[in-house]
């Protein structure tokens, strides 16, 4: 397949992100599903100090990242879809599903690992549910999906563009689907038949174990039916179902020095029924 690697894919990471990110956070301002727990400025500041933190790491261990690892994989005839010279935009389709199954089936792991959930617990502990609870992951967790990430590109043969497309949609699809909005039910039926949407992912950040053992898809909603990992609505009212841990609903657990040490605590899924 053709290099599509622009020049500057962080600068058009970056751009798409915040786009993304401001048009959420306007959406979140004016029509809220949800009231918060917490001040916006506690929330959201050491929410997106975490991910600036976990950036930092990611950039001292690997200068590269998904994209240049991509561009050196395929410089280096890694992968099985250089086995077949398929078309460019179906080699471009097909890594994209590939990355995303990867994804579901990490999220998966996550949940079942003891030693994984720990960190992705992290994410979970968020009381509220937000567009920067999208963001808000353990620098450790985002250390462990980039390696799973870069494994999966060097196996699958991923471009530079198609993973830069991945990572540019998926990234787009957290914000919304972690939203503190809700969509007229007749368009979230029919798109969530496609994409995992803000209703749908809600569930997954319930205290309730059942239901946050379930709904793992961040991206393409179809993983979760595959797969018998599918609830299709909360057992209460998506404006009022407690959102979180158990373990970690104290305001102070908010904070960015909590956040990092919290893998560390006690161990324990934290979550009612548990």
């Amino acid at each position: 397949m053709a290099d599509l690697l622009p020049s500057s894919p962080e600068t058009i990471r970056t751009a798409v992100f915040l786009g993304i990110f401001a048009v959420m956070a306007g959406w979140e301002a004016v029509a809220p599903l949800r009231r918060s727990e917490l001040p916006r400025l506690v929330r959201w500041s050491n929410n997106l100090a975490l991910l600036l933190t976990g950036n930092l790491l990611l950039k001292l261990i690997v200068p590269l990242g998904a994209v240049g690892f991509a561009a050196l994989a395929q410089t280096r005839g890694w992968g099985l879809l250089g086995l077949v010279n398929w078309p460019d935009w179906l080699e471009l389709a097909l890594a994209f599903v590939a990355l995303d199954l990867v994804i579901y089936a990490q999220h998966r792991l996550f949940h079942k690992v003891p030693l994984l959930w720990r960190l992705h617990r992290v994410h979970h502990a968020d009381t509220m549910f937000d567009v920067t609870t999208a963001l808000r992951f353990h620098p450790l967790e985002i250390a462990v999906s980039l390696g799973i990430k870069l494994v999966a590109i060097a196996l699958i043969g991923a471009s530079p563009g198609a993973v830069l497309l991945f990572e540019i949609v998926l990234n787009g699809a957290a914000m919304f689907n972690h939203g503190n909005v809700t969509l007229p039910a007749w368009l979230e039926r029919p798109l969530r038949r496609i994409v995992v949407t803000p209703d749908m992912h809600r569930i997954h950040h319930s205290t309730l174990p059942a239901e946050t053992d379930s709904n793992y898809g961040f991206n393409l909603s179809c993983w979760d039916r595959l797969f018998a990992s599918y609830t299709p609505a909360p057992s209460r009212p998506q404006e009022s179902m407690p959102i979180g841990l158990t373990q970690f609903r104290a305001p102070r657990e908010a904070w960015l020095d909590r956040l990092l040490l919290q893998p560390f605590a006690r161990s324990g899924r934290g979550r009612e029924g548990t």
